[in-house]
């Protein structure tokens, strides 16, 4: 902590801190008790004493390893109050006294499972089948990706209450069956790995596009989710969706440095710089997805909808983007994997392969979904399409529509900014 921090300062340090490790954090622990709500409950206690110490002391050189000892030696306590097992409670009190003792190397290494990674280890765990997929994928983004609940309540277009319960019946579904931190083997971890793919995806896209606060990128959820994706594909090398799914993300990843202006605002896809585009991501979606269709998972959702990313990926300007392909694609998605967020990229790229009335058309056609209700994109493409009709009235009540949905305070400016565009 430098001289000239302000309180305020070290605690927004130490809140960051605290979003960057608490994945690992998290995952380490669970690993070690063998419940993933008592290792949430651990880590806040290890930011609790951070909270405290910190200010004083300042942020520690290896913050990650200091909290976990916190939250290590807040587990010894606890084990000491409920007089849990006294191996339990000598195996992690023998971490804390020496890491490199062996014996504790061998009982990690007992713990420790094929995947190697701890992160996609508790992903798994929140993936059993005892839970519902809503209480998987929920609980997986507040575990994995440090979401809140009403981040997650916009990923799943949903209530911010009913996120919030899925969460608390996984955490005492979890705790109540008696399950261990153990990764998946064989025939069950296949069963689990569609699951395991859509909450990747979900973790992606909060970072790519941001449902809240101040910034419209969070790089960092999209590299791990990215980081996973990558692992999961070398434990599952026949797998035509795991491609399809680390193509998507590396193609869509790729856009990254071109998707935000100077102030941070949203540039849209036809007007980002495409030199900027990471053509390395490029390289490893295209190889990906080439893998995907060798595999036979052409019309999978996630090799599907890396093709359309592709197809942006290969235009080397907005103008020779092959619009009428993306359309096509869309209506073959739209059979594979129907809802109506599809259907509004679907109007979108019609709009822009036949005209804005045949978007128009197709968008009026969803704007009654209950599941788009509050659904800031409906209004802004809606806006979009009147804009380009030249129906410029219209459009700027759409795009005030949209900016009063939004959470997200780079995306209101923009829409803000289009609607003041109409005049």
């Amino acid at each position: 902590m430098a001289a000239t921090d302000t309180p305020k300062d070290v605690l927004t340090a130490i809140e960051t801190v605290f979003r960057i490790e608490q994945a690992r954090l998290i995952a380490g622990l669970a690993r070690m008790v063998r419940d993933v709500g008592q290792a949430e409950e651990l880590a806040q206690d290890a930011l609790v004493t951070a909270l405290s110490e910190w200010p004083k002391s300042g942020v520690p050189n290896n913050p990650g390893a200091w909290l976990m000892a916190a939250a290590k030696r807040r587990a010894i306590d606890g084990f000491r109050r409920k007089k849990m097992l006294e191996r339990k409670h000598a195996e992690i009190g023998r971490d804390l006294e020496d890491e490199r003792d062996s014996s504790v190397e061998q009982i990690e290494a007992a713990m420790d499972d094929d995947v190697g990674d701890e992160l996609l280890s508790l992903i798994f765990t929140a993936c059993h089948p005892v839970l519902s997929t809503e209480q998987r994928a929920a609980l997986t983004l507040r575990l994995i990706g440090g979401l809140t609940t009403d981040e997650i309540a916009r990923a799943f277009l949903t209530s911010e209450s009913t996120v919030a319960q899925r969460i608390v019946r996984a955490k005492r579904t979890l705790g109540s069956a008696g399950l261990s931190f153990a990764v998946p083997r064989g025939g069950e971890r296949e069963e689990r790995l569609a699951s395991v793919l859509e909450v990747l995806y979900l973790i992606f896209n909060e970072g790519y596009s941001a449902t809240a606060g101040e910034d419209l990128v969070r790089p960092a959820l999209c590299a791990e989710a990215q980081r996973m994706g990558r692992i999961l594909a070398g434990l599952a090398p026949d797998d035509p969706e795991v491609f399809g799914l680390l193509a998507l993300m590396e193609i869509q990843a790729s856009r990254l440095p071109a998707r935000t202006g100077p102030a941070g605002e949203p540039v849209p896809l036809t007007e980002q710089n495409r030199a900027r585009w990471d053509q390395l991501l490029i390289r490893r979606g295209l190889n990906a997805l080439s893998r995907a269709q060798a595999l036979g998972g052409t019309n999978g959702p996630y090799a599907l909808q890396a093709a359309l990313a592709a197809c942006h990926a290969r235009a080397r300007t907005a103008a020779e983007t092959d619009w009428r392909k993306i359309a096509g694609l869309y209506d073959t998605l739209r059979g594979v994997m129907p809802s109506p967020v599809v259907d509004l990229n679907r109007a979108v790229a019609h709009c822009m392969a036949f005209g804005p009335e045949a978007g128009l058309k197709l968008v009026d056609e969803i704007a009654g979904a209950a599941v788009l209700d509050g659904y800031a994109p409906l209004p802004a493409a809606k806006g979009d399409f009147l804009f380009r009709a030249g129906r410029k009235a219209e459009a700027r009540a759409a795009f005030e529509r949209a900016a009063s949905l939004t959470r997200n305070e780079k995306e209101r400016a923009f829409l803000l900014k289009r609607a003041a565009d109409c005049g």
